[in-house]
């Protein structure tokens, strides 16, 4: 069964159509990556899974929920994580207390919020094995104004990983990073697609190519193609239409 499906969504924007009748599929398990060309409607297909957007057509599904009328909070904490392409980080605050307000947020009931931070051992935890993960645990007490941009990255999936979700949607992780610190994000993203339903969007081809188990290829709002790296490479259509005929 999958952990998230959409199927026909559309996004309509007065008389733009941003996303025309997309359906995907994510598993956990296997890392899935959008790819296309700018304006070809990849962050708001991720901003329709995540909530933030409503479809103006189609349905979503979370395992076998649907949850197509959901707000973004509500698909939050039934497991959706997600980063975004602008940083969303406080960076007057530390590194542990930005993941660990995310995992605190992901603690239903509100009540909790009351309680002072030094008492709710779960999110701290849970912030902390988030930090593990990224490879930040030794940085938590750093100011997160301070941190290279590829650290803010991997601290913005630290804070959605600490909701402890079961599918993340990546929006761009490696923009704006050098090769070190790509392959750093790239080395962690191929990790956590072991445990995770993980969608990726990213313009950095060697990179999606390298950890991608499916793509899905967007032009214009639809999906232009599916299917495995190699045939994806294979693809004529994708080959005149994105990745060029020197691809």
């Amino acid at each position: 069964m999958s952990a998230l499906a959409a199927e026909g969504l559309t996004r309509r924007f007065g008389g733009l159509t941003a996303v025309d009748d997309v359906s995907i599929t994510l598993a956990i398990g296997e890392l899935h990556a959008v790819i296309g060309p700018n304006g070809a409607g990849k962050s708001t297909l991720v901003n329709l899974l995540a909530g933030e957007l409503r479809p103006s057509a189609g349905r979503i599904w979370l395992g076998r929920e649907e949850v197509t009328a959901w707000p973004s909070w509500r698909r939050a904490l039934a497991g959706i994580g997600r980063s975004f392409q602008r940083s969303n980080v406080m960076r007057g605050m530390t590194v542990l207390e930005n993941v660990r307000l995310a995992a605190q947020a992901g603690e239903f009931p509100l009540r909790r919020w009351l309680r002072p931070a030094a008492r709710e051992h779960g999110p701290l935890r849970a912030a902390r094995g988030a930090l593990t993960r990224v490879g930040l645990r030794e940085a938590e007490e750093r100011v997160a104004g301070t941190l290279s941009h590829g650290e803010l990255r991997l601290l913005e999936i630290a804070m959605a990983l600490a909701m402890r979700p079961t599918v993340l949607l990546l929006d761009e992780p490696l923009a704006g990073l050098g090769p070190e610190e790509g392959e750093r994000v790239a080395a962690l993203l191929r990790q956590l697609a072991r445990d995770h339903a993980l969608l990726l969007i990213e313009h950095d081809m060697d990179v999606v190519f390298a950890v991608a188990d499916r793509l899905t290829v967007m032009v214009e709002g639809r999906v232009l193609e599916r299917g495995t790296p190699a045939e994806i490479r294979a693809s004529p259509a994708v080959r005149e239409a994105y990745l060029g005929q020197g691809a």
